[in-house]
């Protein structure tokens, strides 16, 4: 097993704020990048491949979530957290910034403790780990019965629609599920949710099974293949 960098993007147009946050980052080595709007970290995050991209919400050129929403656009950065910096304590900032993809959120002042520690915990919560050797459909396997799913013979712990959601894809392998469809069968016509909805829970069963299985059609679906 080949452990991957922690690569951290910092994006914000306070140099302060910037240098801060760096530092503790590279205190608990990290590698760094930084940029100072939403323009220039949508740019450094196509060369740098960061596994974790912090944005300010308030930035010039574009906002954090601006450039959140195109990251997320782009799938280079589907399996990529993002964190928003927010001096606004609002929850409909915080609301919003789940709706592009953020995975999380951090209001100033930045407390190092607090920041240290979401960072840490959001890269405890998946593999960060790649495997030497190719994938096999014995890698997967999931028990419907117990609504469990398991990598390498470890068991992978997702919500219920996660759950619903690989399943789903993993019924018919190869065959490309239509987002329209996906949402009819695991959220049901009752329920009204968003394009979105679908794009995050795959990012987050990615992220949590470690493994390249979901394939991404743009435009159409999804499907299940190693």
């Amino acid at each position: 097993m080949q452990l991957l960098p922690k690569k951290v993007l910092i994006a914000d147009d306070e140099p302060d704020i910037i240098e801060f946050i760096s530092y503790n980052l590279r205190n608990e080595n990290y590698e760094v990048a930084t940029a100072k709007n939403g323009e220039e970290a949508i740019e450094v995050a196509k060369t740098f491949n960061p596994q974790l991209i912090i944005l300010d919400v308030m930035m010039p050129k574009k906002s954090g979530l601006d450039a959140c929403a195109i990251l997320r656009a782009n799938p280079q950065f589907d399996d990529t957290l993002i964190i928003f910096l927010t001096a606004l304590n609002d929850d409909t900032i915080q609301i919003k910034g789940l709706e592009v993809g953020a995975d999380d959120y951090i209001t100033k002042p930045v407390s190092p403790k607090v920041l240290i520690s979401k960072i840490n915990s959001l890269f405890r919560r998946t593999v960060i780990e790649k495997a030497t050797t190719d994938v096999t459909p014995d890698d997967f396997r999931i028990d419907a019965e117990k609504y469990m799913v398991y990598v390498y013979g470890e068991e992978v712990n997702l919500a219920r629609k996660e759950f619903e959601l690989i399943s789903l894809l993993h019924s018919k392998p190869g065959r490309v599920f239509l987002r329209n469809e996906i949402l009819d069968i695991v959220w049901g016509s009752e329920v009204i949710v968003g394009d979105r909805t679908i794009d995050v829970h795959v990012r987050k069963v990615r992220f949590k099974l470690g493994i390249d299985c979901i394939k991404t059609i743009k435009g159409v679906g999804y499907k299940y293949e190693l």
